[in-house]
């Protein structure tokens, strides 16, 4: 069974390359453009990994983060993913519940490599 990736940002060209990327490694991926979607494609698709943009309409990722960690998803990795990389919002980031914290524009290939690694950890 393909792993279950999804992909939550508002910028149609990155999904559009994170898409093409994670098909061709074997993934199965859904996406969702802001938050309140987000939230609902996490129930309905039930992923094994969430890539997360931080910065989105109607809830950041930061929110997002936090809401499916309250919810009881704490085997469910989240990436996030975003052009803020200073100090204090990767720690932000990792507060609130994230597993990782990679920031735009990244390479493709350690993303991947990244991926593999976090959803490995699950066995």
């Amino acid at each position: 069974m393909k792993q279950r990736i999804l992909i939550v940002d508002d910028e149609p060209n990155i999904v559009l390359s994170l898409e093409f990327i994670l098909s061709r490694n074997g993934f199965e991926t859904a996406v969702a453009r802001d938050g309140d979607e987000a939230l609902q494609a996490v129930e309905r698709f039930r992923p094994d990994l969430v890539l997360l943009d931080v910065m989105m309409p109607r809830r950041d990722g930061y929110e997002v983060c936090q809401t499916i960690r309250a919810a009881g998803w704490e085997d469910l990795k989240i990436v996030m993913l975003t052009a803020k990389g200073r100090d204090t919002e990767v720690a932000k980031g990792l507060a609130v519940g994230a597993d990782s914290y990679v920031t735009k524009p990244f390479s493709t290939r350690e993303l991947i490599e990244q991926v593999r690694t976090l959803l490995a950890e699950d066995g």
